[in-house]
């Protein structure tokens, strides 16, 4: 009695097995479109909502709550990240380079499968990351020398 029920359980599996994705007329499948240079999604409450949900679950852990790079994991696996509540720290990137960095993966950070973020949810987490600098106090000049006192003559 259990040989048959295994059997017709292994015939099951190997039918329902994944197959591979369809592919569009030019071939390639329609995940692999080649996502534009610049961020082409409008973000809305709820695009942004659901990115910071992304963030929380997927990124948070070593870029940190409020993205300052300064997290225990990021320190125990020695990793220098960069603090995206400054503006400056991601001023020098293009949307392009972040979308790359995050759906590649860059260094020790893996990347972000098509599976759990469509092309979309990671333009608006790209969005989500750049607001994190807003709003943030600009750095404070680094502090000069206070001048010489001048002294009067014959003292």
């Amino acid at each position: 009695m259990l040989k048959p029920f295994l059997l017709f359980s292994a015939v099951i599996l190997f039918l329902i097995a994944p197959t591979p994705a369809p592919t569009l007329a030019s071939g390639r499948t329609p995940q692999a479109a080649a996502p534009a240079s610049t961020n082409p999604v409008k973000p809305t409450a709820a695009s942004q909502e659901k990115a910071k949900k992304l963030y929380a679950m997927d990124c948070a852990i070593c870029h940190g709550e409020n993205g300052n790079g300064k997290t225990d994991l990021a320190k125990d696996m020695q990793l220098t990240l960069d603090d995206w509540t400054d503006p400056k720290s991601l001023a020098a990137k293009s949307d392009q380079q972040l979308f790359d960095a995050i759906r590649k993966g860059k260094d020790k950070m893996p990347p972000e499968d098509a599976s759990r973020a469509k092309v979309d949810d990671v333009w608006n987490l790209i969005i989500y990351l750049r607001g994190m600098s807003k709003g943030q106090p600009a750095a404070a000049p680094p502090a000069t020398a206070p001048p010489a006192a001048a002294t009067k003559p014959g003292n």
